[in-house]
């Protein structure tokens, strides 16, 4: 059994390293069926605040709210863990792919993992969603950049999960892996799944974000509803101290 949520919320929300403070007291809420972006320069924040949404990493102090589950400093994960991380999509830096394994292989493995029915079915299914099933029987490692991140995403998503967390999912993408990312984000928010998208692509971000959360050197800096001239309130709100 997994869990299911139709709002993810954040309240307060801080994780220090030793004295540094990569996030600090940040609050905001991702709706399901939304789209909302995470943005900031390198060193802002983003990664660590994806790992803390992921589970990956325990709060320092305030909260996460999965719908009624509630991660915390004192509790982490706690009981509820293994059905919280069943209903979480996670699209890192790191693709966790086995290169030496087809995209095929790779995605009915990872199917299995899950726990997902007819495995070998939805890593089929799943290859038609990435374009690449005529790839299927290929290595992994024989794949370019755009092709093995278009597999890891088919991967996040194999479960069906109700949040998907993105961290920089456009890095190394050409004009057409873009393209085909952006229509399967624009999916998932038909679908009713909540999106959270770590980016620092302002071409790709404008028109596609239904908020965004600009975060800078760990700090909240301000959250946009239903932005418009992205790019100018980036500028605007970078350039303002943080208090």
């Amino acid at each position: 059994m997994r869990a299911d949520f139709d709002e993810l919320g954040v309240e307060e929300l801080s994780r220090h390293f030793g004295r540094r403070r990569a996030v600090s007291r940040i609050t905001f809420n991702v709706a399901a069926g939304s789209i909302v972006g995470l943005l900031g320069p390198n060193g802002a924040g983003k990664s660590t605040m994806i790992g803390l949404l992921a589970t990956l990493i325990r709060p320092t102090s305030g909260l996460i709210r999965y719908g009624r589950l509630v991660v915390d400093a004192g509790h982490a994960a706690g009981q509820h863990g293994a059905a919280l991380r069943a209903a979480i999509g996670v699209l890192g830096h790191d693709l966790f792919l086995y290169p030496e394994l087809s995209a095929l292989e790779n995605l009915t493995f990872f199917a299995g993992l899950h726990g997902v029915a007819h495995p070998h079915r939805a890593a089929l299914e799943a290859l038609e969603h990435a374009g690449l099933d005529a790839r299927a029987h290929d290595p992994v490692g024989s794949f370019s950049r755009g092709m093995r991140q278009r597999v890891a995403l088919e991967r996040a998503l194999i479960h069906r999960p109700r949040l998907v967390l993105l961290d920089e999912p456009f890095t190394g993408l050409d004009d057409a892996s873009t393209g085909r990312l952006v229509s399967r984000l624009e999916g998932l928010r038909e679908a009713g799944t909540a999106v959270l998208l770590a980016t620092h692509d302002l071409d790709v971000a404008d028109g596609l974000l239904d908020a965004a959360v600009f975060l800078k050197d760990g700090r909240l800096v301000d959250t946009v509803v239903q932005p418009s001239a992205l790019r100018a309130t980036y500028r605007q709100l970078m350039a303002r101290p943080v208090s």
